[in-house]
């Protein structure tokens, strides 16, 4: 072995724990079992050691409050067995090879089981052991295995109902992702768990089996043996043989019973906060079944015939346990009614006002009225939840942070079928939604009409109309676009939240996209916060891209951009415009195909040499002043240019010097709709443009 091998070897032992060698241990014992000749005196102390397994487990299965405590129940259901049935083969040899020198060939613990059910009388014996072996076979076993089987299959149909009912308490802020990614843990050990009790049963099932024809090969055997190998007589032989398979027998059914009963109970188990004791206790200990019971019992009890003694005496403990628990009852009861009258009167009493009272707003969140709760409802067939979770998706790639979560509520103030869309409190759009209905939007050219109730698309106000759904395809078919009403709720949050997006990103957003940033370039960030810039300005700068329909996924240009230009200025507009270049290929990206040349609109010379003396006048940090008619009359061309380019199928780009840049992106971004307002510098060089309008008004200053 070489020097490498070695090291190696080493070191693998040195990372074994003494725990990672038992169930190793076992199989290797299981193993020599099967093909070692073992002593009479190992087999008592093994036999002993399945017996103590079989009460241990029982115990753990009977304690536990719900299935998966005892995840680990099938693999140790599996080495039990295969440990009974090792000393089945080792203690059938040693039965057929030393069974013809005595009842104590085998053990003692064989010999003390086969005599203490045989008492002289093999039929007996025989007979009793066959009856332990069917009620273990066909009752617990088959019963066992047939409620595995079951409860394996409704676990599994329910899995994708447990899992979007997870979905839907995180998105409506009722659990966390740590809460939720528990959750979704044991939804899925759930159903291994008892997929896998579901093949335990079969091993149960097959050991029983094994266990009456062994008892059959064992008797058979020693009596051939016996008789042809060791000149006994059949008497003789059967006597002795007889015993000792019995006796095994027992040995080995006995903790096999007990591992068959472990099944039942494990399978059979209703998950609860109590342990089968405490369930049973509690639901059995009620005085009135107890009293109908001592009823019973005493009426037959004075029937002439009836053993008078033995069912007077129980029906009289009957009763005296009844009128114990009743007591027992109205004593506990006492202190639970005097705590709940002063309770209501606490109740009464005016309440002092603390902080608890004070509720905070909702970051982003959504009303309906009481007649879209079932769009809510998955249960029912409602998709809201899951087109909810599909735009926080979405968005969350494109803009490169996560958006908050959406927490959905019913508003008893809204119309029935009216809804809400709120951004830190305050609402921000509204809609009219028809249940039963899907929603045919005219996209612009339509090839006929459908009937339904008219209305307007709630996300961008297109003509469109509330029809059937069976009209769903002939609408289709005459060029309409059909989205159900969750689609039509999603598509307007959608909108809103792009529109909105900086108000969704604030300190603890930044912070987490710093963290996430570290820990690829953890120099980079270490040298920007909090040594250059504070969180909050580079929160700001965030926004300000966001505002201005910018992703922030690239990350690392943007905190490279900040690091070099924050010993320069520390102002966010500043440093939002010093950025923006950084970014000009993604920007650019955005509005068209990347081996196309820009379509651009500039401002003519002069229009925008008094824009530029206008900034310079101004004082800086805020907006040129710009006599009023000026300002109408630029903002009125630059709506009429927009309008003629995208007329023409292309997105309105406007082209100005970076001085200008930033105030007429923000004053231009409420009255003109759709523009883009860019600076040269945030063009790459090698990106062809071309200038297809110029923007002029005839006003001067």
């Amino acid at each position: 072995m070489s020097a490498l091998t070695l090291s190696n070897f080493r070191r693998g032992l040195s990372g074994l724990r003494l725990n990672d060698l038992g169930i190793p241990a076992v199989i290797l014992v299981i193993m020599a079992m099967l093909v070692v000749p073992l002593p009479a005196l190992l087999l008592d102390v093994l036999f002993t050691f399945n017996l103590l397994a079989g009460l241990v487990i029982i115990m753990v299965a009977i304690g536990t409050t719900k299935p998966l405590e005892f995840s680990s129940f099938p693999a140790v259901l599996l080495l039990t067995t295969m440990l009974r049935l090792a000393l089945n083969v080792a203690s059938t040899r040693v039965v057929l090879v030393e069974g013809h020198t005595g009842a104590d060939s085998a053990g003692k613990v064989i010999q003390a089981f086969g005599e203490f059910v045989i008492h002289g009388n093999y039929l007996v014996g025989f007979i009793i052991f066959a009856i332990l072996m069917i009620i273990n076979f066909i009752v617990v076993t088959k019963g066992a295995g047939r409620v595995s089987e079951v409860i394996a299959r409704f676990t599994l149909d329910a899995m994708p109902g447990k899992q979007m009912a997870i979905d839907a308490d995180l998105n409506a802020g009722i659990i966390d992702q740590a809460t939720a990614k528990k959750r979704r843990e044991e939804v899925s050990q759930e159903a291994e768990f008892f997929g896998a009790m579901d093949g335990a049963s079969k091993f149960v099932r097959g050991d029983a089996i094994a266990g009456i024809l062994i008892l059959v090969i064992n008797i058979v055997g020693g009596l051939a043996i016996g008789v042809g190998m060791h000149d006994l007589s059949l008497g003789e032989a059967g006597k002795i043989y007889t015993l000792l398979t019995i006796g095994d027998g027992l040995v080995a059914q006995i903790p096999a019973m007990f591992l068959s009963l472990a099944t039942a109970i494990i399978v059979t188990r209703v998950t609860t906060s109590q342990s089968m004791t405490e369930q049973a206790t509690t639901q059995l200990g009620k005085p009135t079944p107890l009293f109908v019971a001592a009823s019973t019992l005493g009426f037959l009890g004075v029937i002439p015939g009836m053993p008078h003694a033995v069912f007077l005496t129980l029906a009289a403990a009957a009763a005296g346990g009844g009128y114990l628990l009743k007591k027992k009852s109205e004593v506990q009861a006492q202190p639970a009614a005097a705590a709940a009258e002063a309770a209501a009167v606490a109740a009464a009493q005016p309440k002092e006002l603390d902080w608890g009272d004070v509720d905070q707003v909702d970051l982003i969140g959504l009303e309906i009225g009481y007649a879209l709760i079932p769009l809510v409802n998955p249960e029912t067939g409602g998709q809201l939840m899951s087109r909810v979770k599909g735009v926080r998706k979405k968005l969350s790639t494109e803009l490169g942070f996560l958006v908050p979560s959406v927490r959905i509520r019913d508003a008893l103030n809204l119309d029935p079928d009216a809804y809400n869309i709120v951004l830190n409190g305050v609402v921000r759009a509204s809609g009219q939604i028809k249940t039963g209905r899907e929603l045919a939007i005219n996209p612009g050219q339509v090839y006929g009409k459908v009937e339904g109730i008219p209305t307007r698309e709630p996300a961008f106000g297109l003509e469109a109309v509330w029809i059937d759904p069976s009209q769903r395809d002939y609408a289709r078919t005459l060029g309409y676009t059909v989205v159900d009403p969750s689609t039509a709720i999603a598509t307007h949050l959608n909108k809103v939240l792009r529109e909105n997006a900086a108000e969704c990103m604030s300190h603890d957003e930044a912070q987490q996209l710093l963290d996430k940033l570290a820990k690829r370039h953890p120099k980079l960030v270490e040298d920007l916060v909090p040594g250059r810039l504070p969180l909050a300005t580079v929160t700001r700068v965030l926004q300000n891209l966001l505002g201005e329909s910018v992703p922030i996924r690239d990350m690392r240009s943007i905190v490279e951009a900040l690091v070099e230009e924050s010993g320069r200025t520390q102002d966010p507009e500043q440093l939002t415009a010093q950025v923006r270049p950084k970014l000009g290929r993604m920007i650019v990206q955005s509005l068209g195909p990347v081996q196309e040349a820009l379509s651009v609109m500039t401002l003519a010379p002069q229009l925008e040499q008094l824009l530029h003396n206008a900034t310079q006048q101004s004082v800086p940090g805020q907006a040129p002043m710009l006599e009023p008619g000026l300002a109408e009359s630029l903002f009125d061309a630059l709506r009429k240019s927009a309008a003629h380019i995208q007329e023409q199928g292309m997105a309105a780009v406007l082209v100005v010097s970076p001085s200008i840049r930033p105030w007429l992106a923000r004053m231009a971004r409420h009255r003109v709709s759709d523009i883009v307002v860019l600076s040269y510098s945030e063009i790459p060089d090698d990106h062809a443009v071309k200038i297809v309008y110029t923007v002029d008004t005839e006003l001067k200053q």
